[in-house]
């Protein structure tokens, strides 16, 4: 990330904090991936929880994250800068939706999950080019979660992952 745009950030705004993934977003390479990586404890805290709390923060990170993306993208003046990577942190719960956490099931809903954020895969593509703002920011990442988890229940279901 340039120094311009560095200048127009700050880890001390909690809004800020959050959309660059605790800080994650500012890797000097692969920013998604580091932002999904900073997601895998938080995935083990929020899924170590009751259910319906769960499932309150799940939706919270994803309603709350339209904002929190939003603003800080118009902060910067870029749209969907690959250094805001909250939608990586959401989209990775919804990953996890109804899956018993463990190694391999972790492993393999980060690998799913970066592998449909990556490729994006009509709807997801679409999406993509055509939504603006916290929730175009957003909306692709949840998809791509959403078919991560299917994926990731199929292969919980087949019992390829013990």
């Amino acid at each position: 990330m340039d120094k311009s745009l560095r200048s127009k950030l700050s880890l001390k705004n909690p809004i800020h904090f959050l959309a660059l993934g605790f800080g994650s977003g500012l890797a000097p390479f692969m920013p998604g991936t580091f932002g999904s990586l900073a997601a895998l404890p938080v995935v083990y805290v929020v899924f170590s929880l009751p259910l319906v709390f769960s499932l309150i923060l799940i939706a919270l990170s994803c309603i709350v994250g339209i904002w929190i993306c939003g603003k800080t993208a118009d902060d910067m003046g870029v749209h969907d800068h690959s250094g805001i990577v909250w939608d990586e942190i959401a989209g990775m719960l919804v990953t996890f939706l109804g899956i018993a956490i463990s190694w391999q099931t972790l492993v393999a809903g980060f690998l799913l999950f970066r592998l449909f954020d990556i490729v994006k895969p009509w709807p997801i593509s679409y999406l993509d080019k055509h939504l603006d703002g916290g929730l175009g920011i957003m909306l692709d990442d949840i998809l791509a979660g959403i078919a991560a988890c299917a994926c990731l229940h199929g292969l919980v279901y087949w019992q390829v992952l013990f």
